[in-house]
Parts: C-alpha cells; sequence; structure tokens
C-alpha cells in the first residue's frame, strides 16, 4: 500500500504570515495551487487557502456595505422556479466581479490592472496572511497511507493535509495528488 511520501509534493511553496494577502494571490496563482502552508522560521504556523480568501472577500463585502444594506439578497429559488429557463447567451463570467464595483465605467480587467495604481480597491494589500489563514494544522505522519489520508481530508472537509515529522514540514497531500494516484493506478 502507498504512503504519502509516495504522491506528495515535496519542498512545497510556503508563504510567511506577514505577506500581503494581494502577494500571497500571487504566490497562488502562479503556481497554480489552492493553498499553501505559512510558515514562520521554520515553524508551520497555518494554512491559507482560496476558502481563506473568499470568507474574507465576503466578510468585508458585507461590512462595507451601505447602513440598512446586509450587502446579501434573500431569494427563495423554489418559489421562483418557473423562472429558470436555460440561457441562450453566455453570461459574462467577470459578472460577480462586476458586482463588487457597481459604480465603475472600468471593465474588471482593467480595474484589476489599475488597482495597485489607483488605489481604489486595495484590500488585499492592507491586509497580512496571518489576519485570515487558518491556524488549526491538519497533519499526517510520512508512514500514513494514501487510503488513510484521503479518509482524513473527507472527515475534516479539506483539500490539503500537511506531511509533518514532528515539527518538520516534509510536504503536502492534495485531493488532486490523491486523484492522480488513483487514475495511475498508484492505490
Amino acid at each position: 500500500m502507498p504512503t504519502i511520501t509516495d504522491i506528495m509534493t515535496s519542498d512545497p511553496v510556503a508563504v510567511v504570515p506577514d505577506m500581503s494577502l494581494r502577494d500571497a494571490v500571487e504566490v497562488l496563482r502562479g503556481n497554480g495551487i489552492s493553498g499553501v502552508p505559512v510558515v514562520s522560521g521554520n515553524k508551520v504556523v497555518g494554512v491559507l487557502s482560496v476558502t481563506d480568501l473568499i470568507d474574507f472577500s465576503a466578510a468585508r463585502t458585507a461590512s462595507d456595505a451601505p447602513p440598512g444594506d446586509s450587502g446579501t439578497q434573500s431569494v427563495d429559488y423554489w418559489d421562483n422556479i418557473e423562472e429558470w429557463a436555460p440561457v441562450e447567451e453566455e453570461e459574462d463570467p467577470s459578472a460577480f466581479f462586476r458586482d463588487l464595483w457597481p459604480a465603475s465605467e472600468e471593465s474588471v480587467a482593467e480595474r484589476w490592472e489599475n488597482a495597485s495604481s489607483s488605489g481604489s480597491w486595495d484590500q488585499l494589500s492592507e491586509h497580512a496572511v496571518g489576519e485570515i489563514m487558518t491556524r488549526k494544522l491538519c497533519f499526517l505522519g510520512p508512514a500514513a497511507t494514501v487510503q488513510e489520508a484521503a479518509g482524513y481530508m473527507v472527515g475534516r472537509g479539506i483539500h490539503r493535509v500537511l506531511v509533518m515529522e514532528g515539527e518538520a514540514l516534509l510536504g503536502i497531500v492534495t485531493t488532486t495528488d490523491i486523484m492522480r494516484a488513483v487514475s495511475e493506478g498508484k492505490c
């Protein structure tokens, strides 16, 4: 039975607690990953994931809403089911982000491009990884099997597990690593 060391990513990309969220997003995007360990010196102090960033964004959007506006809408979808119909035109994928900046004449791409120079949407630069990271570490030792890792991840509702020996970070195993191992017949 293969162990998680057979499928883990050794020497994973990591960030530090005082890194800005904007820089951390660039690390995630640049490496095509959805989460990273957060290290301080040689010690793992947390994990930053896309879920943490979404939660931060949602909390900031709701707290920045005008007085009397919760920032969300309540819709009973079952009452409106007769209105559901196939969409003839493809919806603009940037519509969600446009809603975050309703008064803007710029396209979303222009907003992202101009954000650093205009300072109009710089919440990510104003906050650090340490403010939003998940502090509870989910990890397994190197002898754990791939099946044990999969069960651990399912049981905790997580998409990655750190591989640690004592306080030393050996690697990281993601749901993609497990799917790849299964598809290649390693498990």
